[in-house]
């Protein structure tokens, strides 16, 4: 058995399991805020909860950990490039097709499903924070979802 110290051998190991790829967004003072996660999952059906976690040392972490609202956007596979984009916390909404929704939150266009969210709890994790969000309303579309495993897009 690995030793669980050894990070590089834990992450490989952990990359086995495949996931979907999501967008994370919010409002803030400075304009909006996105966060590619692939932390996503539902969590309870009653009431319908579902939570994503972000890195404490992220530039973007403060910004959710502040939010009331925020939405999740599950990719479709040919939006591989939607992943890159978030690079700085207000960049990445550049040359692509969004708009605000009610409460203020940054909604992609076309996307596999999406799942607007009000702030519901958060948990210590670690090196991150775990995010609850309580599903305020949801929309689906057709498409193949954007898988990450073993290190790749899929």
């Amino acid at each position: 058995m690995a030793d669980v110290t050894d990070i590089s051998i834990y992450k490989e190991a952990l990359s086995q399991f495949a996931t979907g790829v999501t967008i994370v967004t919010c409002g803030s003072e400075q304009g909006p805020v996105g966060i590619t996660v692939n932390s996503f999952t539902s969590v309870s059906l009653n009431p319908p909860l579902v939570l994503w976690s972000a890195a404490k040392d992220s530039k973007r972490h403060d910004y959710f950990a502040n939010s009331n609202h925020f939405a999740i956007h599950v990719l479709k596979k040919q939006q591989i490039d939607l992943c890159s984009k978030f690079v700085k916390p207000t960049q990445g909404f550049e040359e692509i097709d969004w708009q605000y929704n009610f409460h203020g939150v940054p909604i992609l266009n076309d996307c596999l499903a999406l799942f607007e969210c009000s702030f519901y709890s958060k948990h210590e994790g670690g090196d991150h924070t775990i995010f609850l969000g309580h599903v305020d309303g949801f929309s689906i579309d057709k498409g193949e979802p954007l898988i990450f495993l073993q290190g790749k897009y899929t």
